[in-house]
């Protein structure tokens, strides 16, 4: 007999967390060893609503035109060439390791490039 109020997925004998359930179709307590029916668990059909935020298609395949153009990651970064805003980048590790790594980047527009010590 129950001595207190459990939650679903908590033995009602001692509150203790259940295992997941069995291939026999019980669950059994780690703590007190007893046998419960899947019941145990409560409503067991639970049903989830995933809301996505709306999104302007146009602004997505302007980013996905830039994605496909670029060789990486792209960033706000104004070409010093043409002036675009717009650039692509790379990381290396070319110093010592206690030293900052040089950033390569790539104009979307122009395809100049230029690197920057960090």
């Amino acid at each position: 007999m129950a001595v207190f109020s459990s939650s679903p997925g908590f033995c009602p004998t001692c509150g203790s967390i259940f295992p997941h359930l069995k291939k026999s179709g019980q669950i059994s307590c780690y703590s007190c060893q007893n046998a419960f029916d899947p019941e145990v668990f409560g409503d067991v059909n639970i049903e989830y609503t995933i809301h996505f935020k709306n999104f302007d298609s146009e602004k997505l395949k302007k980013i996905k035109s830039e994605e496909n153009e670029s060789d990486g990651p792209v960033v706000d970064r104004k070409c010093t060439k043409c002036g675009n805003d717009k650039m692509s980048y790379a990381t290396l590790q070319l110093r010592s390791a206690d030293e900052g790594q040089t950033v390569f980047f790539t104009c979307l527009k122009c395809k100049y490039k230029e690197s920057e010590n960090s």
